[in-house]
């Protein structure tokens, strides 16, 4: 039970402190202080959700989480490609750090119309964006932790021996995993964001596509229940890669 008494005492104050915000939340809607068709009450919001388990859950969280996770998975490959690159060549640094910064520049929602054109309505759109959006922290991070390496432990390994190569695995890509983990916890998150923006440009299933449509039908419950669902989505995700970071740099205690 000590994981139990960790968590009580890192969040038990955020838990009281969320369900005296949820009583007061509930009683402002309930005394009609605040109108309920633009803030629900969080019961009404519990109940959207019980009523419609297959819709929410099995048809819209199930199409979005599956293009988080595509998105995700070639956003840290290829960010931990393009960082590997502008670490060994400076004239890949030269060319690739200028476009990576200018690609966070543009307005995503004025680059979602263009991959709807490109890849139409279906999931790689979706899955454009989500890229698009999440492979920045990964590719900064990662090339910044490079960066950070101390020089004394390659010159003892090169004194002794090894290869380039050999001091890349052995010293600069363990020294650099907490910063590309840092980069994979953002990530992941925004990856939620860039499927959602996605969905709501374009799409036929999801939670941002189903947001839009109870948004159009002034169904102010539909809208916060899928909201609430994409939150907890980015939070389950958020922990995951925490518990595998924990899990690999168990050296790592800072």
């Amino acid at each position: 039970m000590g994981w139990f008494k960790r968590f009580r005492q890192q969040y038990s104050l955020f838990i009281v402190v969320s369900i005296v915000c949820l009583l007061v939340w509930q009683w402002l809607v309930q005394s009609e202080k605040i109108p309920s068709f633009i803030i629900p009450t969080p019961t009404s919001i519990v109940q959207m959700m019980i009523h419609y388990p297959h819709e929410l859950f099995v048809v819209h969280l199930v199409a979005t989480f599956r293009e988080v996770l595509i998105g995700f998975l070639f956003a840290l490959v290829g960010g931990i490609g393009i960082a590997i690159a502008m670490y060994f060549s400076k004239p890949m640094e030269k060319v690739m750090y200028p476009l990576v910064l200018i690609s966070q520049t543009i307005p995503i929602i004025a680059l979602s119309p263009i991959f709807i054109l490109w890849f139409g309505y279906g999931l790689w759109s979706k899955v454009a964006v989500t890229i698009l959006v999440c492979f920045f922290p990964i590719v900064l991070n990662f090339y910044d932790g490079l960066k950070q390496v101390d020089r004394e432990y390659i010159d003892l390994l090169k004194t002794m021996g090894a290869s380039k190569w050999q001091c890349f695995i052995k010293v600069e890509i363990p020294f650099a995993l907490p910063y590309i983990f840092s980069g994979m916890k953002l990530a992941v998150v925004f990856a939620v964001v860039g499927a959602t923006i996605g969905e709501w440009l374009g799409a036929s299933e999801g939670l941002g596509y189903y947001s839009r449509r109870m948004s159009g039908n002034l169904n102010a419950e539909g809208v916060f229940a899928a909201v609430t669902i994409l939150s907890l989505l980015g939070m389950v995700l958020f922990i995951i890669v925490r518990l595998v970071e924990r899990k690999i740099l168990s050296w790592n205690k800072k």
